[in-house]
C-alpha cells in the first residue's frame, strides 16, 4: 500500500490519546478508535506510522498491533487474557530444569533460579520446580495469587505481557519486564537459555538465527509497549 497521508501527529482525547494522520483519528482493526491511555504509548504508535516511506510495511507495526488487541481482544474480557497467561504459569519453561548431573541444569541453576525466587519473594508464591519433563502441578494458590496480580493490569499491559509470556514460555520472565528497571535483554538471553545452549553445542545455521533475531525484535518491542503502557 503506498503512503496515503503526510502528517503524523498525537493529541489528547476524550479518555486518553490517539494518533492522527493528517488529522484524522487512527481506528484499530476492529473499528474502535485506537486510544491508549499514555503520551508516551501514543508516542510509540505514531513513531510507527512516521518511518514509512513511500511505501507502507504491515509489518513494521508491532506496537499499532498490540494496541488493536488490548482494545479490541483484551479489554472487553480481561479474564480470559488473564486465564491464558496463567497457563504459562502452570508449565513455566524456568521451573523445567535437566537432570542434575548435567551441565545444562548447573547453567540453569544461575540463570533461571535467581529470577524464579525473585518471583516468589515479589508475589508471596511457591512454584515447583522439575528436573526433566514431566509435568508438574502448580499450587492452586499460586496460580491465585498470580491471577489477582495480574488483575491489577490494565488492557495495555496484559496485551505485552501475553505477548512476552508467549515468546519466553514463561509468565515468570514475561513479569519480570514489568518490573521498574528490568534488564529486558538479560531477560531474553534467560528465555532462549535452552536453545542457544543447544545451538553451541550442535552448531548454528542462518535461518534458526534470523528466526531467533526476529523473535528477540518481538520481545523487544513488546518490553517497550509494556514500559510505555505503565509510564506514569
Amino acid at each position: 500500500m503506498k503512503r496515503f497521508y503526510q502528517a503524523v501527529t498525537v493529541a489528547e482525547v476524550a479518555g486518553g490519546w490517539q494518533v492522527m494522520l493528517d488529522g484524522r483519528g487512527i481506528r484499530t482493526a476492529g473499528g474502535a478508535p485506537q486510544i491508549v491511555p499514555q503520551r508516551a504509548l501514543a508516542e510509540l504508535l505514531a513513531a510507527e506510522w512516521a518511518a514509512q516511506g513511500a511505501v507502507i510495511d504491515p509489518r513494521a507495526f508491532a506496537m499499532r498491533d498490540l494496541a488493536d488487541y488490548a482494545i479490541d481482544i483484551v479489554a472487553p474480557d480481561p479474564a480470559a487474557a488473564i486465564a491464558k497467561l496463567i497457563r504459562f504459569a502452570e508449565t513455566d519453561t524456568l521451573c523445567y530444569r535437566a537432570d542434575p548431573e548435567d551441565a545444562l541444569y548447573r547453567h540453569q541453576q544461575a540463570v533461571w533460579e535467581p529470577l524464579l525466587a525473585a518471583l516468589e519473594a515479589r508475589e508471596g508464591v511457591v512454584m515447583h520446580r522439575v528436573s526433566g519433563v514431566g509435568y508438574r502441578a502448580q499450587p492452586e494458590a499460586t496460580l491465585a495469587a498470580l491471577r489477582a496480580r495480574l488483575g491489577k493490569f490494565d488492557p495495555f499491559s496484559l496485551a505485552a505481557v501475553q505477548t512476552l509470556a508467549s515468546l519466553a514460555a514463561s509468565l515468570t520472565i514475561a513479569m519480570a519486564v514489568a518490573e521498574p528497571r528490568a534488564d529486558v535483554p538479560m531477560l531474553w538471553e534467560a528465555a532462549t537459555l535452552e536453545e542457544e545452549w543447544q545451538a553451541d553445542l550442535w552448531g548454528r545455521d542462518d535461518e534458526a538465527e534470523e528466526r531467533r533475531a526476529a523473535k528477540r525484535a518481538e520481545f523487544l518491542a513488546a518490553a517497550r509497549f509494556l514500559a510505555a503502557a505503565r509510564a506514569s
